[in-house]
């Protein structure tokens, strides 16, 4: 597929509408493992987050921009992620937060994003409610990085991450029960977990899951 076919293919299933209320998590890190739902409070209240994956639209092709969060942060600290974060009461919806954390986080004007549509809300075991917000961007940005945040910015290209030859699935410990989770290794960065799930979501939907 040519670039100009899967750009017109992500504009044509990502459905605008398709995020779906919070109360009612769509995926998320419990698919894998439904045994740990059991370690969680069943009546607890989901936080609200939104992501913007960002699909860079270069001549050689598309690639996806992920960061790696500093070390110090509390939640997913050192992990790769999309820019993004809770949903707060002065955003609009999912696409505001997602384009206000974006620009907060790594310094994207959202003048070079084309909002595509959205992948299915996404649940993680650390509670939030997380709607990913996919996006065109526009090669000619600048970014700056918010150094308490963000530790590195980088591209993978669209295609290594959408084959199902890179995607692994790996599991680890977790108070005792074997936790399972996606990853896709690629250099020297290791994507899994919430990240990678959402990257799966968006293989299905393209029909390469």
């Amino acid at each position: 597929m040519t670039r100009g076919d899967i750009a017109a293919r992500l504009r044509h299933q990502l459905d605008p509408a398709d995020h779906g209320p919070a109360a009612v998590p769509r995926i998320g890190d419990f698919d894998l493992n439904p045994d740990l739902r059991g370690v969680f409070p069943t009546n607890r209240i989901l936080r609200p987050a939104a992501v913007l994956v960002p699909l860079v639209e270069h001549p050689s092709g598309l690639t996806v921009l992920l960061t790696r969060r500093t070390e110090h942060l509390t939640h997913h600290a050192g992990q790769v992620s999309f820019p993004g974060g809770r949903i707060e009461p002065g955003d609009k919806d999912p696409v505001a937060a997602a384009l206000r954390e974006a620009s907060e986080e790594i310094g994207l004007d959202r003048h070079y994003v084309s909002v595509a549509g959205f992948l299915d809300a996404y649940e993680t075991s650390t509670g939030f409610h997380v709607t990913p917000v996919v996006g065109f961007l526009t090669p000619g940005f600048t970014l700056t990085p918010d150094p308490g945040e963000v530790a590195q910015v980088f591209e993978v290209p669209l295609d290594f991450l959408m084959d199902p030859a890179n995607r692994q699935c790996q599991s680890r410990d977790y108070n005792g029960v074997q936790r399972y989770f996606y990853a896709m290794p690629y250099g020297e960065h290791y994507i899994w977990g919430a990240t990678a799930g959402m990257l799966v979501n968006l293989a299905t939907r393209l029909g390469k899951g």
